[in-house]
Parts: structure tokens; C-alpha cells; sequence
């Protein structure tokens, strides 16, 4: 009796899903085979998918902090933002912050020859619901035990901004002066908090470049001119 030869199938990959418990690797892979997908996040070994971004409490304060970024940036050679990118940082995590800013030369992240961003970037920034919000828990933590020196989170309906800072382990907010918050890792990022929330986007900018025009952003550029 004549046997056919056993055909094997390719091998299939499985699609992401929300919950799905998985390696950094395998989570990469199913990743890069779901071109539709915009978002997903993998967080304490946990997948993460993104949902449908509204107008009024995503997508209007995502552009208005990169603007801000995009701004600081513009005029601080040798720092680098950037827009929902993901992030390797340890082998149980791979967010995608809504906007980062780091150190190019000298800092804390490099860039891999896959053209990912791999370690902490100095600055983190995510727009959140709310204090439910993955953002403001689980994210935080990882984060903070990752030595994300700073992390800025948008609580849209609860209209708080909150900047921590690391410090012996632990996030500590900035103390505002005079209603302004200032970045300690990035001299010259100011931040007006009540100008954002009110959507006055152009008040909000005059303070950064008030911050941009001060003596200690002209002696971080100088140092990141020597690094």
C-alpha cells in the first residue's frame, strides 16, 4: 500500500491578545506579524492592546505634548523625542509610551540595530484616563523600577498633570515654582500645568521658551555639546 508523504503545515503565528501571558520575544513576533495593530504593550509579562483613541481625551493632549516636546527639542541639540514608540526595558516589558524624551549621546537608552529603543529613556510621558489607569499603576512601577528618571502623566478626565522625579528609588513630584513645573533631567523644560489642561497651548509654549532662554538650559547645551 502506497502512503502519501505527511504534509506540514508553516508554521502559524499566533495573533496578540489582550491578557495573553508572553515572553519579550514572542511577544515581538506576534507583534510584527499584526500590521493592523497600532498599539499593544507588553507589561509585567502581560499584553496589553490598545483601543479606539477619542478626540477630546487622547488625541488633543497627545498633540499638545508633543508639540511642547517637539519644541524643546527643536532647540536642544542632542536630545531626541519621540511618539508612541516602543520601548524595551527589561525582558517582562515593552510599553509604548505616548512620548518619550531622552539623552542621544551618554544617556541612559541606546538605539538597537532593529531600531528599537532599548533601556530607560530619561523621560516618559503618558496621557491617562485616570487614576485607574494602567498608566498610573502598573506602568508607573515598572518605570520607576526601570530608573525612568521622570515620568509625566495626563489624567484627562480628573484634569491633573503630575511630573515625578526618581530619587533613592522612589517617583517624588516636582514641587511647581510659581505655578511652573521644571525638569530637572532636561534644564529648560518648563511646563505651565494650568495652560495645558485649559488647551492654551500657546500660553503653555511661551513659558518653554522662557525656560529655553534660561542660564541653565545654555549650560545643559554645553554639555551635551561635550558628551
Amino acid at each position: 500500500m502506497l502512503v502519501s508523504p505527511k504534509i506540514t503545515s508553516p508554521l502559524t503565528i499566533l495573533p496578540l491578545e489582550n491578557g495573553d501571558q508572553l515572553t519579550r520575544i514572542e511577544f515581538e513576533r506576534r507583534y510584527a506579524a499584526m500590521s493592523d495593530v497600532k498599539k499593544a504593550e507588553l507589561i509585567e509579562g502581560i499584553v496589553y492592546m490598545g483601543a479606539a483613541l477619542r478626540y477630546q481625551s487622547h488625541g488633543k493632549p497627545h498633540a499638545a505634548i508633543i508639540t511642547w516636546l517637539g519644541t524643546y527639542e527643536a532647540q536642544t541639540p542632542g536630545v531626541g523625542l519621540a511618539d508612541n514608540t516602543t520601548v524595551r526595558l527589561d525582558n517582562d516589558n515593552e510599553p509604548q509610551p505616548d512620548a518619550l524624551l531622552r539623552i542621544e549621546t551618554g544617556g541612559q537608552s541606546i538605539i538597537s540595530e532593529d531600531d528599537y529603543v532599548e533601556g530607560a529613556p530619561e523621560l516618559i510621558v503618558e496621557i491617562a484616563a485616570s487614576t485607574a489607569s494602567i498608566d498610573y499603576h502598573q506602568k508607573l512601577k515598572v518605570y520607576r523600577r526601570n530608573n525612568v528618571q521622570e515620568y509625566l502623566i495626563w489624567r484627562v478626565y480628573e484634569q491633573q498633570l503630575e511630573w515625578f522625579r526618581l530619587r533613592d528609588g522612589e517617583y517624588i513630584k516636582l514641587e511647581d515654582s510659581e505655578g511652573i513645573l521644571k525638569s530637572e533631567m532636561f534644564p529648560g523644560l518648563w511646563l505651565n500645568p494650568q495652560a495645558l489642561l485649559a488647551g492654551n497651548l500657546a500660553e503653555a509654549l511661551e513659558v518653554l521658551q522662557q525656560g529655553i532662554a534660561s542660564i541653565e538650559h545654555q549650560e545643559f547645551l554645553k554639555r551635551l555639546t561635550v558628551q
